[in-house]
């Protein structure tokens, strides 16, 4: 259908920006199961666990004062309904003698052993963790907390229930995980409010472009249905497709959006380079997004390998630079993840963040052109009216959504690469996502 056109007015604290700062950055805390029963702890595999404080410093000295972190669900709850929140308080207390603002994520891909993600009593639990860890957030902090109840629905619904390369392995079951997380992450939301009613709330998501061949209708509709798909859990959130789970629009309070290298690609294979006539400019997706939600919006994951690092995040700012000036709001660009570390699949070492493993002495070896990349970039905010708000509790959003318009985005190929953190959310397609 023809885009249709949207007159909605939004408060203009929706246009200002929430976080403390516009550049920001990602600390990896993947937590899933492998296929040979490994679990990851990618916290603790980057030291970033042991150096929380030299990390954090090092952060404040780029100007980082927003980061990503996520909780280690397998290490709070080692047995049912008994929690243990050692291993996030060194993080909360670091970062509040600092002023670094945390977005938290409760689910980043991994859970307690003795529960099974497809069981009602995962959601209760998921509800409890989310209700426990509101109560301990309520009394070590003062200011408004930001939590993301889950990361990437749509990716660990097409790894984990449609071709089995995610924990739980399913194959089929693509559409039910999701609906599963929606539920998890709508009663976590509750469960959040219910201890701190300010909170904000973060829903980070890969977009995604996917183009068919025009000689061949069935691959158009196809590449097309594939694309829409990448809205499915937002609007399952906010109570646009399938409202019995409970989705509502005040639970849509800040997109996150997580977008890498090959998030384009032909309908049956290969990547869409950026060289390509066929590329979407990441500035029509951002505008793209906004039309659909009128959020406020932020970068939540973005980043490249090796010599591509510098590069790429410059592509990113210039694009970002582009939507903000065209009148697109975007609050953020966080780096992800801020530190390399070991891939998921084979534990080489993947160079894809602004610092290196740690040496002997905590100390860690930065990537001089990405970090050259990003001080260049800093003046972005300062170049729109995107200024922090005096109280970023204030969110506006009891309103509605905006018209309910039929965008048509593309979704992505599956890669045999080796995969580290900026992999993931490139790889999920099909009817699950």
């Amino acid at each position: 259908m023809d885009r249709e056109e949207i007159s909605v007015r939004f408060p203009d604290q929706a246009f200002k920006s929430p976080f403390r700062s516009f550049m920001q950055a990602g600390f990896e805390c993947s937590t899933h199961v492998l296929p040979t029963g490994r679990r990851l702890d990618v916290v603790a595999a980057t030291d970033h666990d042991r150096l929380i404080e030299a990390d954090f410093d090092r952060a404040v000295d780029c100007g980082f004062l927003t980061v990503r972190e996520g909780l280690r669900w397998h290490l709070i709850e080692k047995s049912a309904a008994t929690f243990d929140f050692s291993s996030a308080l060194p993080i909360i207390e670091a970062a509040q003698r600092r002023g670094i603002q945390i977005i938290w994520d409760l689910f980043h891909f991994g859970w307690p052993a003795h529960l099974d993600i497809f069981a009602p009593e995962w959601v209760d639990s998921f509800t409890r963790f989310a209700s426990e860890f509101g109560r301990l957030l309520r009394r070590e902090m003062s200011e408004t907390p930001f939590v993301a109840p889950a990361n990437e629905i749509s990716f660990v619904s097409w790894a984990g229930g449609d071709v089995a390369y995610l924990n739980p392995f399913a194959r089929g079951r693509g559409a039910e995980l999701k609906r599963q997380l929606v539920r998890a992450a709508i009663q976590a939301t509750v469960a959040l409010r219910t201890e701190i009613p300010n909170v904000r709330l973060v829903s980070p998501e890969p977009v995604i472009h996917i183009v068919g061949d025009p000689a061949i209708a069935e691959d158009l509709h196809q590449a097309e249905e594939y694309r829409s798909s990448m809205f499915e859990a937002w609007d399952m959130l906010s109570g646009r497709l399938h409202p019995e789970l409970g989705g509502d629009p005040s639970y849509l309070d800040i997109i996150g959006i997580n977008y890498y290298g090959r998030n384009q690609w032909w309908n049956h294979g290969g990547t869409i380079l950026r060289d390509q006539p066929e590329y979407r400019p990441f500035r029509e997706i951002l505008s793209e997004v906004h039309e659909r939600y009128g959020r406020p919006m932020f970068i939540s994951e973005t980043g490249a390998e090796d010599e591509e690092r510098a590069g790429w995040f410059s592509y990113i700012a210039d694009e970002v630079r582009a939507a903000k000036q065209s009148g697109t709001p975007i609050h953020g660009i966080c780096l992800y993840p801020i530190l390399n570390h070991p891939g998921w699949d084979d534990d080489r070492h993947c160079r894809n963040g602004l610092w290196d493993y740690a040496r002997p002495d905590g100390t860690r070896e930065i990537y001089q052109p990405l970090a050259d990349a990003i001080e260049h970039y800093k003046t972005i905010e300062s170049e729109t009216n995107d200024n922090p708000t005096t109280d970023p509790g204030q969110t506006g959003f009891d309103l509605p959504l905006p018209p309910s318009v039929e965008f048509r985005l593309p979704a992505a190929a599956a890669s045999d690469d080796p995969v580290c953190e900026g992999a993931p959310s490139l790889l999920f397609r099909g009817a699950g996502i």
